[in-house]
């Protein structure tokens, strides 16, 4: 993959220093977040499996914030290669398409399209068998703070 954003070329950011970055918030710790690959533009994660995620305890099923959640940090992680940071949230959808049951989980995010202010990148959670649980697109803050 090419490392050419729109204003220069620079090194591609590694997995392991996405993941060193990614996991210096708690919240994210605690998540069990691993970084799988990053791209230009695109990273895939996966998250450790929590019995704390269930919401309903009969069905065993994740509660839906919990996937909410890898939408929003995926998508706004697929932003690393060209930033190289996390970036605020400004908008955010999710879409939910099958209940999420124990297990790991995996995320995939790409930018959609990239800008010096505003940014849109979407993401999709996937359980161990590869079913589509959720997808959602979002719009981030990418210009670079004072």
């Amino acid at each position: 993959m090419s490392a050419e954003n729109t204003s220069e070329t620079k090194p591609m950011i590694t997995a392991a220093e996405v993941e060193e970055k990614l996991l210096r918030g708690p919240f994210h710790q605690w998540l069990g977040l691993k970084v799988v690959s990053v791209g230009d533009g695109e990273i895939e994660l996966t998250a450790t499996w929590r019995p704390e995620w269930v919401v309903n305890a009969e069905r065993g099923y994740v509660h839906g914030g919990i996937l909410a959640t890898l939408i929003d940090l995926t998508a706004d992680w697929a932003l690393v290669s060209k930033t190289g940071r996390g970036v605020p949230t400004v908008d955010l959808r999710v879409d939910y398409h099958r209940a999420a049951m124990q297990g790991d989980l995996t995320a995939k995010g790409k930018v959609v399209k990239f800008g010096g202010t505003l940014s849109v990148a979407e993401a999709q959670v996937l359980d161990s068998e590869g079913r589509l649980l959720a997808s959602g697109r979002g719009v981030y803050m990418t210009a670079t703070p004072k």
